[in-house]
């Protein structure tokens, strides 16, 4: 459960509650990990970065987390404009990598109809360090293998431009996703807390 809440006043705001949530650094040592053989996901296919992709990488963001607790971690995600403006700020980064920033695609009934259902996006922070933005998976796809794919090409994007290290955060709460990252060979490296301001009703 997030830390309860505080009047804003109390730390100088004039409106609204704060909301504390915890969060874990995760990261990984790059150097001693091989990707260079990754299973597929039968009925599934990887798309890789292109400009003309990213209102589909909003969509699929929003589908991902709109009903998960990040949306109220990050309230942009719990609504399209807000993940069509996330997406166009990090695919602007100095940093931003298409080499870790992938999409997955299903093909609905053997027709030539894509339903794309996973997203991941890659930045080379200002240390030199892979940054995970978000890693979201659409509900009705979940369960298939299709987040531990997506962020094994995005950390393989990140080995193939030189880097060494890699990291993400994680709301405590979110204990499936945990359980992934650690399963990948992530360990948590320091807490932090976000700061979430709620106006009063």
């Amino acid at each position: 459960m997030p830390l309860p809440r505080t009047p804003a006043r109390a730390l100088g705001s004039p409106v609204g509650l704060m909301n504390y949530f915890k969060r874990f650094r995760m990261e990984i040592d790059l150097a001693k990990r091989d990707f260079s053989r990754l299973a597929d996901v039968d009925g599934y296919r990887l798309v890789g970065w292109d400009p003309a992709l990213l209102e589909i990488h909003a969509e699929t963001k929003y589908l991902s987390f709109r009903s998960e607790i990040d949306s109220n971690v990050f309230p942009c995600l719990g609504d399209y404009s807000g993940c069509l403006r996330l997406m166009g700020e990090i695919s602007r980064k100095p940093g931003f990598l298409p080499e870790a920033t992938w999409l997955i695609a299903q093909s609905s009934n053997g027709r030539d109809v894509t339903e794309y259902c996973g997203t991941i996006q890659g930045i080379r922070d200002k240390s030199g360090v892979g940054a995970i933005q978000n890693l979201g998976i659409v509900p009705d796809h979940r369960g298939r293998g299709l987040g531990t794919l997506l962020m094994l090409h995005a950390l393989r994007g990140f080995q193939e431009v030189g880097l060494k290290r890699a990291f993400l955060e994680v709301t405590a709460q979110n204990s499936g996703a945990i359980k992934l990252y650690r399963r990948l060979g992530f360990s948590k490296a320091r807490t932090v807390y976000k700061v979430v301001e709620v106006a009063y009703s």
